[in-house]
């Protein structure tokens, strides 16, 4: 009864009817005119609905309505004991106007499509800077500071799982090009989390590369922190590479301590329940050629990195980032709209919610910036966000406003209010997002159906390989289960729950290996920004011509094919030997 109840929530008539519509090209036109028209309380003239607080929403689900605070009231409530400003975009302007006040130039955000062919989405605030660094363009301020908004989803299973971990978060920086270095760098990152910030001396620890003597000096003898609160970490924590060669240096990073009254005794800064890092100053300093040799450069580079949303949950005093202001009006849209109250709920059900949080919030800002729904590159991990937030929606049981079959558009409202210190461009696509957004769920719907097909011809499958092979229980394969996961979007617990109704066993163990691969993929395919490959393979892609064949959405092995080039040591060879580590181009490749 509770898996049908489960895949009911998921493939709701509603959505089934919404798609037929969708496909007759209707409901589109339906929702255009009516899902914010037939509104009568006043959000019709912004266009953007205002952001519920927790009150709001533990309130939704009685008979008595609460009016929602909007995004900039709720925002003025949140202050520190001096009266500063300690909101997310408090947070935001303090950083940029400390650094300007340092003569830095405040520059903008790049796209979330990054100029390099060599990296599928802007990962890192550096990135809009790789030029300068490796010395192709003249810089053309000496000191920058941005807010970069970024997006990773190398981690997209831990989002909602750990207090930090998101796929679109910003990320607040100050550049020297060739000007200040070293001892200014950690000499102003420390006036701006202790005295800017007011974060307690005593809970701010430092970690330092193992021989960066220097850093540790500065910050011993200069700044004054405490021997026992620096540490020396090894290249793996502490030494940022552009890639094989290139550009190098030793970082130093800081990290908020949640629990001072465990002291510093075998204190490590890798417990993620006591310290969570903040703060990250790379030194460029060193250039990497092909053999591995080190030389000093010749203008010497700092490359910073603040996190927004870690700040905030430190300064707004929160349990995790989900619930500070920057997401957490997100949130309470969905559990308004789901008629539950968020703190209330259990740790799964909070879980779904901040998936709905963060995912919207990386939607919104794909989209403004040109990413659209598909099956290929950035266009599938557009796809793949929306999907997870429909089916934790419709697990929820988030209700579409009147007038309307989708409800992914209404949560997105929300989003798109809190965005314009951010990136204004995201409230000016406001209604290209909506229709997308709207669009893709209920395509969704139908996709929803036709996996609900491929499982229930899957169990026929499997059981009648047990007739014909024996005695044994039927099972559903961990590769066949995870093709419905990532493919359809069915969660492991319905594909369980569906299949041990009809006597068949799901191969658990099998679908976890399955997953554990794709996140190493994914993993190793986004380990650094290399700074140095995008010129050579800008090159070769222009000597080749034709780009490489992708057939994975088709196949996962692909015969026959053909090396079309060999890279070695950041340089096109002929051949290679038994033994020497090298990058092939092919014609195709799945």
């Amino acid at each position: 009864r509770r898996s049908r109840a489960m895949m009911q929530s998921l493939l709701s008539p509603s959505m089934l009817r919404s798609g037929a519509a969708l496909c007759r090209g209707a409901h589109g036109l339906r929702y255009r005119s009516g899902v914010l028209a037939h509104r009568k309380d006043g959000v019709l003239s912004a266009r953007v609905r205002p952001a519920t607080t927790a009150a709001a929403s533990a309130a939704s689900s009685s008979s008595t309505e609460v009016e929602p605070k909007t995004t900039a009231a709720a925002a003025a409530e949140l202050t520190d004991a001096a009266g500063k400003d300690v909101s997310g975009a408090g947070i935001r302007r303090r950083f940029l106007e400390f650094y300007e006040a340092r003569g830095h130039a405040k520059l903008p955000s790049s796209s979330l499509v990054p100029e390099d062919p060599t990296v599928l989405l802007t990962i890192a605030g550096m990135l809009q800077f790789k030029p300068i660094f490796l010395g192709q363009e003249e810089r053309k301020v000496p000191r920058a500071t941005t807010t970069q908004k970024c997006v990773r989803t190398n981690d997209i299973e831990n989002v909602g799982v750990t207090a930090r971990h998101h796929t679109f978060f910003e990320m607040l920086g100050n550049f020297s090009f060739g000007d200040y270095f070293k001892k200014e760098a950690i000499v102003w990152a420390w006036e701006l989390a202790t005295v800017e910030y007011g974060l307690d001396k005593t809970r701010v620890w430092v970690s330092v590369f193992r021989e960066d003597d220097e850093a540790y000096a500065i910050w011993r003898d200069v700044v004054g922190v405490p021997e026992e609160r620096i540490k020396r970490m090894d290249e793996a924590d502490n030494f940022w590479a552009a890639g094989p060669t290139g550009p190098c240096g030793p970082c130093s990073e800081l990290y908020w301590d949640f629990h001072p009254e465990r002291g510093t005794d075998g204190a490590s800064l890798e417990d993620d329940s006591r310290f969570i890092e903040f703060y990250n100053l790379v030194f460029m300093e060193m250039m990497r050629d092909k053999e591995g040799a080190l030389t000093p450069l010749v203008r010497k580079n700092i490359d910073t990195g603040l996190g927004l949303e870690r700040m905030a949950q430190i300064l707004q005093g929160k349990p995790n980032n989900y619930e500070t202001d920057l997401i957490r009006p997100i949130i309470d849209k969905a559990a308004e709209m789901a008629g539950v109250s968020y703190d209330a709920a259990d740790e799964a059900t909070k879980l779904k919610f901040k998936v709905i949080g963060d995912h919207t919030r990386a939607v919104a800002y794909l989209i403004a910036d040109g990413v659209l729904p598909s099956n290929v590159g950035r266009g599938y991990i557009v796809r793949r966000l929306l999907r997870r937030v429909v089916r934790c929606g419709r697990l929820l049981g988030v209700k579409p406003p009147a007038g309307s079959e989708a409800f992914t558009p209404a949560i997105a409202e929300v989003a798109v209010g809190l965005s314009g210190q951010c990136d204004p461009n995201v409230a000016a696509a406001a209604e290209r997002i909506y229709r997308e957004l709207e669009r893709e769920e209920l395509r969704f719907a139908v996709t929803l159906g036709k996996g609900e097909e491929i499982l229930a011809a899957m169990i026929v499958a499997a059981k009648e390989a047990v007739s014909v092979g024996g005695a044994e229980r039927p099972k559903l394969s961990g590769s066949d289960a995870f093709t419905l996961y990532d493919t359809y979007g069915f969660p492991l617990d319905i594909t369980t729950d569906v299949a041990t109704e009809a006597g068949v066993d799901v191969d658990v163990g099998g679908f976890e290996v399955a997953m554990e691969t794709a996140r190493t993929l994914a993993r190793d395919a986004r380990k650094t920004v290399d700074v140095t490959a995008g010129d050579l393979l800008a090159r070769v892609a222009e000597e080749l011509g034709a780009p490489t064949r992708f057939t994975g959405y088709g196949s996962l092995v692909e015969e026959g094919v053909t090396v079309r080039a060999v890279l070695r040591g950041g340089a096109r060879v002929d051949e290679a030997c038994e033994g020497e580590e090298v990058e092939v181009v092919l014609d195709a490749t799945p």
